[in-house]
Order: structure tokens, then sequence, then C-alpha cells
């Protein structure tokens, strides 16, 4: 009983640990590296053999004591002297299964798995041509490729066409006041590919004592059986299929072209005066689970990361999120730079993904005479905003809600989305990475 809850434990440690993805996400310590996340995992009982009190036979290996109840085998039992004190703060040493490692390409698949997303990236360019499947065909090539089967069928085909059973239409030739020119209409009708002059020789060739052994062509059929081209393919086997230079195809593989998926994620975040701790710690917890899904989506990830207040200027991912400055807040600024920087990743060769995060506190009409045209014009597989108001929408915090009334809710390459607190985050990155799944590359 106690292994097959085991057995249900075990089960159950996959759930657990997309669950466990979402609990980090939303509050766990985000300060992994990007070749690895560490990701806590709830601990899980692992099945032991236990001794029973009742059961005195068998093969062990005590120390001379009987064990306790319930003592796992091969596991010695406390001796005087043990260290079981109190040394040291309970939790200080973390054992080895208490954290599952992850590459971003695995994440990507659990992030998948736990939102229900499925996010195929489109490749941008062509980096090598490869062999693939042999399914292309030419008249010429080595023997090893020749397509037997296709050969065996164009010949099977014309023997089917051409053949006939010659023997009875000799027979027919012996009928009774039959003529060559009244065999070949016989034949004609029957469907038999026959030439006249076939018959006339065939005719020519019966003896004469030989000519009216049959009365007429019913009496004939009633009295010899007519062998099908079939039937005698079956006797006389595949040796006599006619093949032709001409029916010979040679396999080819097809060539396909690899496409690299290249991506360069845009990342934006208003530092100026009004952007806090915690709305920096929001962006942070939204921003950094997206870069590790990209980034495992991707065979080659680029990363820019933008800071601005009413001007702009591109930092390293390390200063990104702790930056703050006292100045006012020009989001466009950051879109000029953006657009600057991407020249070097043309559209053609790179997918494109613009975030962009604040407090939805912008200068006085920049939004819609600024922003709005720079994201129409910046192509990208998606454009996304993220407002952080942890303590309640500002009166003058409207960018977001003016992003939403122009380019509306259902917008295949802008999403936007809210994180009030860490409990928002995951349906933030749900509402961003699915309007992305859901559009065209």
């Amino acid at each position: 009983m106690g292994l097959r809850d085991d057995l249900e434990r075990f089960r159950e440690v996959g759930e657990k640990r997309r669950e466990d993805l979402a609990d980090f996400i939303q509050y766990g310590d985000l300060a992994g590296g990007k070749e690895s996340i560490q990701i806590p995992v709830k601990i899980v009982s692992l099945p032991e053999f236990e001794y029973d009190q009742f059961d005195k036979g068998g093969i062990g290996q005590g120390d001379g004591d009987t064990p306790d109840v319930g003592q796992p085998v091969g596991q010695p039992q406390p001796q005087p002297g043990d260290d079981d004190g109190d040394d040291g703060e309970p939790g200080e040493e973390g054992s080895e299964h208490e954290y599952y490692e992850m590459d971003p390409e695995e994440f990507a698949q659990e992030l998948d798995e736990e939102l229900g997303l499925d996010l195929d990236p489109k490749g941008k360019t062509v980096v090598e041509e490869k062999e693939g499947p042999f399914t292309d065909m030419t008249r010429t090539g080595p023997d090893s490729t020749l397509d037997f089967e296709r050969m065996f069928k164009e010949g099977l085909k014309r023997k089917l066409a051409m053949d006939f059973d010659e023997e009875f239409l000799r027979e027919v030739c012996k009928v009774e006041g039959i003529t060559p020119r009244a065999v070949f209409e016989w034949a004609r009708g029957e469907s038999l590919p026959v030439s006249m002059a076939w018959i006339e020789e065939a005719y020519s060739e019966v003896p004469d004592d030989e000519r009216g052994t049959w009365a007429s062509i019913e009496e004939l059929e009633a009295n010899v059986e007519r062998e099908s081209v079939q039937q005698k393919i079956r006797r006389e086997g595949i040796k006599h299929v006619p093949f032709r230079r001409e029916d010979e195809r040679y396999r080819y593989p097809e060539i396909i072209e690899e496409k690299e998926k290249n991506v360069v994620v845009v990342n934006i975040r208003d530092v100026s005066g009004s952007m806090r701790e915690k709305k920096r710690e929001l962006v942070e917890r939204t921003f950094t689970p997206l870069d590790w899904y990209l980034q495992g989506k991707y065979d080659n990830a680029e990363f820019v990361y933008i800071a601005h207040d009413a001007e702009a200027w591109a930092v390293e991912r390390d200063d990104f999120f702790g930056i703050r400055s006292g100045g006012g807040t020009k989001i466009s600024s950051a879109y000029e730079l953006a657009n600057e920087l991407l020249e070097e990743y043309p559209w053609s060769d790179w997918n494109r993904y613009v975030f962009a995060a604040g407090d939805s506190e912008n200068s006085s009409n920049d939004t819609g005479e600024r922003v709005i045209p720079l994201m129409e014009e910046i192509d990208a597989n998606l454009h996304a905003y993220v407002e952080t108001q942890p303590s309640g929408n500002a009166i003058n915090a409207t960018h977001a809600e003016e992003l939403e009334r122009h380019f509306g809710t259902d917008a295949d390459d802008v999403a936007v989305a809210y994180v009030n607190s860490k409990d928002d985050v995951t349906d933030a990155i749900y509402e961003i990475l699915s309007t992305e799944s859901e559009g065209d590359d």
C-alpha cells in the first residue's frame, strides 16, 4: 500500500513542478543567469522499504539490534554520541533536491505547458541547405537510389495494357468458316490489344486438318478456359514483365533550407522619479521570464535595454532594473532610440519584440502624437506595454489606456498588461505571449 502511494506521488511531480514554476515567477529570486534557472521545488518523499515488526525472517544487514518500526532499511539507528543537537538554525543548509535547474529551452517548454501556450518562432535567415527525405525523382542516378517499385508498376501497367492470351486467340482462328477479319472484329469487341497483322499470321499457321475444330466461338468458350493477364503473370512470374529504360526513376533528396530563428528583444523601462522600488521590482519580475522564454524559443537571441525619463539611453542588463532618475517622462524618446538601434537587426533577418514598462505616466500628448506612430512604424512580432501601479492609478497615468483605445484589445501585434502586484505577473506574461502566438509572424 505504501509503495502504491509513493508511485502516486511520483505522478504528481510534474504538476507540482509547474506549480513551482508559477510560484517562482511571482515570488522567487530572479537573480539567475542566462544559462540556467534554478526553480525551488516542493520536497517529494521518496519511496523506502521499512522494517515490519511482525516480519521476523528474511535477510537483513542489522548491526545487532532490532531496528525500530518504520526505520528505512539500510539506514543505521542513531548511536550514542551522534550529533543530533541543535547547532545551527533550521534551514541553514539546503539539500540537493530542493532546486530544479533548467536551461532557457526547458523553461520555455514548461511555461508553454503552464500557460497553455505554443509559440512557434519563425526562421528569418537561411544559414544552410540540407538534404531532406528522398522524395524527388530524376532519370539518372546511382543504382542504390533506383525506385524499383515505381519501375515495376510502370512495366506491370504496360503488360496489362498490351498482353493477351495468344493461345486462346489461335483457337479462335480454328472456328468453322471464320476469317481473319472476323477474328480481328471479335478481338476488338473483347478489348484485346492485337493487330490485324498478328491475326493474319496466326490464321495462316493453322494446319488444314484443324480448321473447323470449333463450330462456333460459343462452343470454344465452353470448352477452353481463357487465361487472364493476371493469371499469366502469376504463372510466369515477374521475369516476363517488360521493363524499359524510360521507366527508370532515381530518388534524390529534397533540398531543405534550414532557417535560423533569430530574435532581438528590446526592453524599455521608465526610470523617472515616479518609478519607485515596488514598480521597478514588478517590471523585473515580468520582463525577466519573458527574456528567458524567448531565449529558450530561438536559436540566436539578442537583448537591447533602454532606460528613459525625458530622454533615453542604452544600458547593460545589470543596470537596467536598478536605475532611477529624478527627471520627467517622455516615452517617445525610448521608441526613437529603439528605432535607431533596430537598424542593426533588419526585419527581413530578425524576429523583433519590443517590450516597454512604466507607470503609464507620460508627458502631455506624447502618447498620441509620437509613441503610437512610432509603434506603427517599427516592424515587430509584438509590441507590449506593461503598466505597474501597485498603489492604484495616478490621475495622469493614461498611457496604457490610450494604447488600448487606439489599437483595441484584439490586436494581434500589440498587447497591454497591468501588473499591480506579484499575483498579476503570470497573467500579464500570458496576455503578452498569447497575443503574439495568435498573431502572424
